[in-house]
């Protein structure tokens, strides 16, 4: 290993380093998640409850959603950047991830300029366009989104940033297809997939293979299944099977694959309440306790896995 190469390699906290098709992991170290924590997952608690919650959901950077899902890029503006990264600060949080389904993904350069100002890495939105197509029709509209993505995908290296395309359901870029298409026709490292199995079969070989079939241009992981879905009122004890190890989904097969290829994204332990805009359990203790008790179980499935 070259100096330069290790240097990188401490610096960026990286589990392993790419050594032509493989990767070559550290013996000291096992494979590990890098946590986010999503803003929405707390509705609309003010930034002030919620930045301080971040590290103990064993994350160091908060990703900031705006009104439906919750309202905290709203607040930043109510409060202004100055006072909003003075905040992340007093706490040692970095901010990570703008999420902006409302703007679309062509509609996300204007707020490049301030996610790169403030030392944000991502925005993430859906991949927007006609549904219902496969084979070469699904292909051939892939191709004309990533036409499309171009100005915007140089923006964000202009920025510094990552465009993390998620598969929202409904959307053009949600199958495993037209994933696979939009990273072979859209090269450029700063756009990539944003993986939410929830939107997926719950079939662990697929998500498993899906991954690695994604390789380096995943860019981001939810942490989340479909349990019942979150489109209609549940039980609570039912809405909260989307979380992992609530749910019937086995997330071994998923991190097992998450390591095969070297995965140094960042992980959101993630749901949906119904309706949208309320914290998925009534006070900020009682979301972080969830998401901690979701971590608890990733992270008893990776001792696992690294024991064998």
């Amino acid at each position: 290993m070259h100096r330069r190469e290790f240097c990188h390699y401490v610096a960026g906290g990286l589990a392993g380093l790419s050594l032509g098709s493989g990767i070559l992991w550290a013996k000291e170290q096992d494979f590990k998640l890098r946590y986010i924590l999503a803003s929405c997952m707390y509705g609309k608690i003010s930034l002030a409850e919620i930045v301080p919650e971040v590290k103990k959901t064993g994350a160091q950077h908060i990703d900031i959603w705006p009104m439906m899902h919750g309202n905290q890029r709203e607040q930043m503006e109510e409060m202004g950047h100055d006072k909003f990264v003075a905040l992340l600060k007093e706490h040692g949080v970095k901010l990570g991830i703008l999420t902006h389904y409302d703007l679309g993904p062509f509609g996300l350069q204007k707020e490049m300029e301030l996610a790169g100002k403030l030392g944000g890495a991502m925005l993430i939105c859906g991949g927007q366009g006609p549904t219902g197509l496969k084979g070469a029709e699904l292909k051939a509209a892939v191709k004309e989104f990533t036409e499309k993505m171009k100005p915007h995908i140089a923006a964000a290296e202009k920025n510094n940033l990552v465009i993390g395309i998620e598969n929202h359901g409904n959307n053009l870029i949600d199958s495993p297809d037209s994933m696979k298409w939009l990273v072979e026709l859209a090269p450029s490292p700063h756009i990539g997939i944003a993986l939410a199995p929830y939107h997926l079969p719950q079939d662990t070989k697929l998500l498993a293979k899906l991954i690695e079939d994604l390789g380096k241009r995943l860019v981001h992981f939810y942490a989340w299944q479909h349990g019942k879905g979150c489109q209609k009122k549940l039980p609570k004890e039912e809405e909260l099977l989307q979380m992992p190890g609530r749910g019937k989904l086995d997330f071994r097969p998923i991190l097992a694959a998450l390591k095969k290829i070297g995965y140094n994204g960042w992980t959101e332990i993630f749901m949906h309440p119904v309706p949208r805009g309320i914290p998925i359990l009534p006070g900020a203790d009682e979301v972080t306790a969830e998401i901690n008790q979701a971590r608890k179980y990733l992270e008893k499935l990776l001792v696992k896995g690294n024991s064998k």
